[in-house]
């Protein structure tokens, strides 16, 4: 027993614990915390890229360049609000209106027919309209998430432009009197890293592709409200497997009310074509083995991590299930680093 709790696993499981009750006390502010990681790590990967990238023709400081990248983005951000808010806003409204309006005519086909009392029990213009309150009861808190974007975005800056001091200065931590606990989370941070940082940004380029293909594809279609049908397919983009599927039930409505059944055929050719892509190119290049979870354990970490983190669950809620896979040390099948323990092991039998 005594061998036990001076274990390492015990000693992590406890810092593990004690970092997860810190976060809690601070939820106040972890809208404040992601939003400087998530920021920060995707900067970073997009600056380190760049500068390399820049780096092949002439000899660039990367602070310049990280600079550069965060005034084109506040830039580009300043310019979206300013010129197509009150787009944004007028199309997601007449979206709305548009979706809310839906009425089967049973005597379109046999399927209308059959599906039209279902439609009229559902309501479901009501449950739009009660969408539409929740929304505009939160669009009165918009100054306090650009406050937050705004304070996000500006440590992040700072964070970037420091970080080899910030790692110098950090690093004194392991020959202090706390060594063992920054060994500890030296440990674990480098694993977060690794695992949740690059799942959340493997999900915000598939959700970015996947909005772009489907918003030209809706376009050829001749789908009305782009702009606001591509800001919802890419919000709904970074929830795996279930934003897909969410997505096709407007998107499904959409096209019945301008096309009838056929364009929902195509809507349905569109999805599958995008997740064939996603799940052959995208997720092979981007993500490692063991992020290719059972749709079961996708969809039931999605409701668990909604149900305990709200509307972030839904965005972090698999980084943080792979982050814990990562600590377990649990792989798939197919990394081929067990593979190849696999196939030396069976050699040394025969």
């Amino acid at each position: 027993m005594n061998n036990f709790f001076r274990s390492n696993g015990f000693k992590r499981f406890i810092i593990l614990v004690g970092i997860a009750l810190a976060l809690y006390l601070m939820r106040s502010m972890i809208n404040l915390i992601l939003l400087t990681f998530i920021i920060t790590y995707l900067m970073n990967q997009l600056t380190t890229k760049t500068t390399k990238s820049i780096r092949k023709y002439t000899p660039m400081n990367e602070k310049a360049v990280t600079v550069t990248l965060y005034l084109l983005l506040v830039a580009g951000i300043v310019a979206v609000i300013y010129k197509y808010l009150p787009i944004v806003t007028q199309q997601i409204t007449q979206l709305f209106d548009l979706i809310a309006s839906f009425n089967l005519d049973p005597d379109d086909n046999e399927i209308a027919r059959y599906l039209a009392p279902t439609f009229e029990k559902i309501e479901l213009g009501k449950y739009l309209e009660q969408g539409v309150d929740l929304t505009l009861k939160n669009i009165t808190n918009i100054g306090k998430i650009i406050m937050q974007i705004l304070i996000s975005l500006i440590l992040s800056l700072f964070i970037l432009l420091e970080k080899n001091r910030i790692i110098e200065f950090t690093a004194k931590f392991k020959d202090s009197k706390i060594g063992p606990l920054y060994d500890e989370l030296h440990y674990f941070s480098r694993i977060f890293i690794r695992s949740f940082g690059k799942v959340i940004e493997a999900q915000f380029i598939i959700a970015a592709v996947n909005c772009v293909l489907s918003v030209i594809a809706l376009s050829i279609m001749g789908f009305p409200h782009l702009i606001a049908l591509g800001i919802m397919l890419f919000i709904l983009g970074l929830v795996p497997v279930a934003g897909v599927i969410i997505s096709l039930i407007p998107l499904s409505i959409i096209a019945y009310s301008i096309g009838g059944l056929m364009y929902i055929v195509y809507i349905l050719v569109i999805v599958m074509v995008l997740h064939a892509i996603e799940a052959y190119f995208l997720n092979p290049k981007l993500m490692s083995a063991k992020t290719d979870l059972p749709i079961f354990y996708t969809f039931m970490v999605i409701l668990f991590s909604e149900h305990f983190l709200g509307v972030w669950g839904l965005i972090i809620g698999i980084p943080l299930f792979m982050f814990l896979l990562d600590i377990l040390g649990v792989t798939s099948s197919e990394d081929p680093a067990k593979k190849s323990v696999k196939v030396h092991t069976e050699k040394q039998m025969e």
